[in-house]
C-alpha cells in the first residue's frame, strides 16, 4: 500500500499511549520471569526413570568379567559399537571420546561403556586397540563384548536399543549390521535415566547437563 493512498494512516506516536506500553512491558517481564521459571523447576525436578536394566555380564577389553556388579554404585553411559564398522561408528565414538573429556571432573564415578554389536569379530584385544585409537582412559570407559545373542538381549530388551543383522547377510558384509546412535544414560542403581541422539549436538549437550543433575540427584 503506498504513502498516498487513502487509506494510508499516520505514523505511530509511541508517546500518545505511555500507559499500554508500560503495560506491555510489565507483561513481557512477567511472561519472562514464568518460563525462567519454568526453566528453573525443569532442572531441578528428577530426571525421568525409563526403566531398570536386567544385570548382565561380559567380557571387557582386558578380558575380566564386567557388568553390573561392577558398575552397581556408578551412574555410567553406555553407547553401541562395532570396530570395523565403516558408517556411524567413528563419528559414534568420537562423540564418546568428547563426553569422556567433558566429564573428567566426574572421575572414575562416572563410567562410559560400549556395547560391541559385532562381537564375533571384536575380541578384546580389538577393542583394546580401539579404544586405544580413540584415547579411551580405561580406568572410566570399558568395551565389552560377549555370546551374540546375550548381547542382543541385553541391548534390544534391556537398553531398548535396536541392534542385529539382516538375515542371510555374510559375515563380512559389514552394511547388514544395524543399531541404534543414541547415547543412553543410566543411573547407579541400574535406571535408564535418558536417552540422546549422538547426531544431534543439541541433544548430546542435554546429556552433558543431565549427568549433572543426576549427579546432584543422587548426592
Amino acid at each position: 500500500m503506498s504513502a498516498d493512498s487513502p487509506l494510508a494512516l499516520p505514523p505511530a506516536r509511541l508517546t500518545q499511549r505511555p500507559g499500554f506500553w508500560a503495560g506491555i512491558a510489565v507483561v513481557a517481564l512477567g511472561l519472562a520471569a514464568v518460563a525462567a521459571g519454568n526453566l528453573t523447576r525443569a532442572g531441578s525436578e528428577p530426571l525421568p526413570q525409563l526403566g531398570a536394566l536386567p544385570d548382565f555380564t561380559f567380557t571387557r577389553h582386558d578380558g575380566q568379567p564386567f557388568g553390573s556388579a561392577q558398575l552397581r554404585g556408578h551412574p555410567f553411559i553406555a553407547n553401541f559399537i562395532f570396530t570395523r564398522c565403516p558408517t556411524v561408528c567413528p563419528a559414534f565414538t568420537r562423540k564418546m571420546a568428547h563426553v569422556q573429556t567433558s566429564t573428567d571432573s566426574f572421575g572414575t564415578n562416572l563410567q562410559l561403556v560400549s556395547f560391541s554389536v559385532d562381537p564375533k569379530y571384536d575380541t578384546p584385544a580389538r577393542l583394546t586397540e580401539y579404544g586405544q585409537l580413540h584415547g579411551a582412559n580405561f580406568a572410566r570407559w570399558s568395551f565389552l563384548t560377549g555370546d551374540y545373542d546375550v548381547l542382543k538381549d541385553t541391548i534390544v530388551q534391556g537398553f531398548k536399543v535396536s541392534m542385529g543383522r539382516e538375515p542371510g547377510s555374510a559375515e563380512d558384509d559389514l552394511l547388514s549390521i544395524f543399531h541404534g546412535t543414541h547415547f543412553v544414560l543410566v543411573d547407579s542403581q541400574g535406571q535408564i535415566r535418558g536417552y540422546y541422539d549422538s547426531a544431534d549436538s543439541d541433544s548430546t549437550d542435554r546429556l552433558l547437563r543431565d549427568v549433572k543433575r543426576l549427579a546432584s540427584e543422587e548426592g
